[in-house]
């Protein structure tokens, strides 16, 4: 059985600290030391991502499997993949408006990291 204040301790204690422009947060001295930053931080919130798709899918199931229908879940995984795509579209756009400069995967990661924390909270509405 799905246990969601268990899963909502759990993912509490994990979720980094949303705050208004990644690259602002992970401070440094370089683009370089920036960029890491970056890096690693949209690889933490990728991961919350995943987690929290996961607990979503898990409480879309125990739901389909309630009512005996097949909806919740296929509904969870086409908004995911649409979700998707509009994070891969308009973090390109954000990357091609600086123009081809030096802070363009800079750019790139920050709105994934930001795209990806409002999805994070999105999902965790979900579970029930």
């Amino acid at each position: 059985m799905f246990r969601p204040a268990a899963c909502l301790a759990l993912v509490t204690a994990l979720a980094a600290p949303a705050l208004a422009d990644p690259a602002t947060e992970c401070g440094g001295s370089s683009q370089v030391e920036i960029g890491a930053c970056v890096a690693d931080t949209l690889k933490r919130v990728d991961a919350t991502v995943e987690l929290y798709l996961g607990f979503a899918r898990a409480s879309a199931q125990e739901l389909d499997d309630v009512t005996g229908r097949s909806a919740a879940v296929p509904a969870l995984e086409a908004a995911q993949a649409a979700w998707s795509a509009y994070r891969d579209a308009q973090c390109t756009f954000v990357g091609a408006t600086f123009g081809g400069g030096s802070g363009t995967g800079i750019g790139i990661d920050s709105c994934r990291i930001e795209l990806g924390r409002d999805r994070a909270k999105e999902l965790l509405a979900q579970v029930q």
